[in-house]
């Protein structure tokens, strides 16, 4: 019964998969077809490529800073929103909406009503306290991404941390209370321990997603300036839709597959010897 289940999902992930390989050793520009065999030549000119360095560079930090930083908020709401206060249920759904906003929304936002240089929220707040407005997408573009990714994805890490915070034992914190525990070693010692699954499924999710980080890039900086955040999925990008050159955006694309496999395998050998 599960057979066709199966079969469709083997041909929707191995296909692609087979295709870019396969046009990965072709000399096949968009400008000038058709496609002939190149040998290695589009791996060569990757490799080679100087902005190469600077783009995986930026792949790895768009992964690992909103990483770190959504784990940390998303701890700190989920044990926040956990306690009883007046407003608790619409604080929940306020701090959860945010990850139903798709990237590209997001993205316009923050480029255009909070961080914009001249009419945005926090430039204004700025102004306000007498200090100069950055113009964060040209003085600190990646920042600037993080912080869009991040706020993105908080919510995520919330969730998914809130719900398991729901299974935890409160014989357990009371206990802790009786013996005088306080608030931080109640966290580090009852409460963390009975996050660590969770945390290790949440990485997982959230580093595959932030791989792939792409609508942010292009809506607010379209990788610059210069390569300043141009990560893998941009960079495939604009070889392929921007320079025509599909042979090398293939290239490219069978690279990030090793470097995803790489980061994911590093996750599960670090999470199996925690848990």
């Amino acid at each position: 019964m599960l057979l066709p289940s199966v079969a469709i999902l083997a041909v929707w992930a191995f296909v692609p998969l087979v295709l870019t390989l396969w046009y990965s050793f072709q000399n096949y520009n968009l400008q000038v077809p058709p496609p002939e065999f190149g040998g290695l030549v589009n791996y060569e000119y990757l490799f080679t490529d100087p902005d190469l360095p600077v783009v995986v560079l930026n792949t790895l930090i768009l992964v690992f800073v909103p990483l770190v930083i959504t784990l940390v908020l998303g701890c700190a709401f989920a044990v926040l929103y956990d306690g009883p206060f007046p407003g608790r249920s619409i604080a929940r759904l306020l701090v959860i909406t945010p990850f139903f906003v798709m990237p590209t929304v997001a993205a316009l936002v923050w480029k255009n009503l909070l961080l914009h240089p001249v009419w945005g929220f926090i430039s204004w707040m700025m102004r306000l306290v007498g200090l100069q407005p950055i113009d964060w997408f040209s003085s600190y573009p990646m920042a600037a991404i993080i912080i869009i990714v991040s706020w993105a994805w908080t919510p995520f890490a919330t969730l998914i941390l809130l719900t398991a915070l729901q299974s935890l034992d409160r014989e357990q914190i009371e206990a802790a209370k009786m013996d005088g525990a306080k608030a931080i070693a109640r966290f580090i010692h009852v409460v963390l321990p009975h996050l660590y699954r969770p945390i290790a499924v949440l990485i997982m999710l959230e580093t595959i997603f932030l791989l792939s980080t792409y609508a942010e890039i292009y809506v607010t900086t379209m990788g610059g300036p210069g390569s300043a955040t141009t990560n893998i999925p941009f960079y495939i990008f604009s070889r392929a839709l921007q320079g025509f050159d599909v042979g090398l955006a293939s290239a490219a694309g069978v690279f990030a597959i090793l470097i995803a496999n790489i980061v994911a395998f590093f996750f599960v050998r670090v999470m199996s010897e925690q848990l």
